[in-house]
């Protein structure tokens, strides 16, 4: 696909490589020019991922760990449509998901918050988008969790999205947070985004349509991938 082909992104509304309140943004932050890569018909016809990559549980983040038992947590659907600029469905995007437990701890070495580990949570799942461009996952609400960067700082709870094109050269990672949550204001990855309605794309809307009476609540996290509006994304 060629420049002219699409929208380019609004590189004004993604977040900057380097934000003065992330403090470990200064170590990863590019002291040179980027150099453009163009895409060759190696990278754009593969490899690829088809259907046939998933389990049968991995989108169900309360089964896929394998114990027979449901972890810790409320219970919650995220469902939600990846896009282009022009409102089109992107199918076939693979999605994958992690997240903390309810507890706020992630199943990763370097996290060393005294918070519980649950054995019935591992903490990731994927899921493919159908041909409508629309996904589901079933998870619990992640808890926040302390990390470091300044004088009681705490991350919101959130979960990490990765999605893939055709080719692991067309990957895109962000994070969506939850409506309401007092952490937000005062996080420095959430409002390293200047435009406050960019900003605002990155918290899920509740829907009680969505929410499945006596068993799990329901959230909807659209995605889209350039344009005005694109959802902000980590990895530019």
């Amino acid at each position: 696909m060629q420049s002219n082909d699409y929208n380019q992104r609004d590189w004004m509304g993604q977040p900057p490589y380097e934000a003065p309140e992330y403090k470990s943004s200064h170590l990863r932050t590019p002291r040179k020019p980027l150099l453009p890569m163009p895409q060759t018909l190696s990278e754009i016809t593969g490899p690829v991922f088809g259907h046939d990559v998933l389990e049968k549980h991995d989108y169900d983040l309360t089964k896929n760990a394998g114990t027979g038992v449901e972890p810790q947590g409320q219970r919650m659907i995220v469902t939600g449509r990846v896009m282009d600029e022009n409102g089109q469905p992107v199918p076939n995007t693979l999605i994958e998901i992690w997240q903390a437990n309810a507890a706020g701890r992630y199943i990763h070495v370097w996290d060393t918050h005294d918070a519980p580990l649950d054995p019935n949570f591992n903490g990731g799942g994927r899921v493919m988008t159908d041909e409508n461009g629309d996904y589901k996952l079933i998870t619990i609400m992640p808890g926040a969790y302390p990390w470091g960067n300044h004088h009681n700082a705490w991350r919101p709870s959130h979960i990490h999205f990765s999605l893939f094109g055709p080719s692991f050269l067309t990957r895109m990672v962000t994070q969506m947070y939850f409506p309401g949550d007092p952490l937000l204001p005062f996080d420095p990855l959430f409002n390293s985004i200047a435009d406050e309605e960019l900003r605002n794309l990155l918290i899920a809307n509740f829907e009680l349509d969505l929410t499945t009476p006596d068993w799990a609540l329901g959230y909807r996290f659209n995605i889209v991938l350039r344009g005005r509006l694109a959802t902000p994304m980590e990895t530019d």
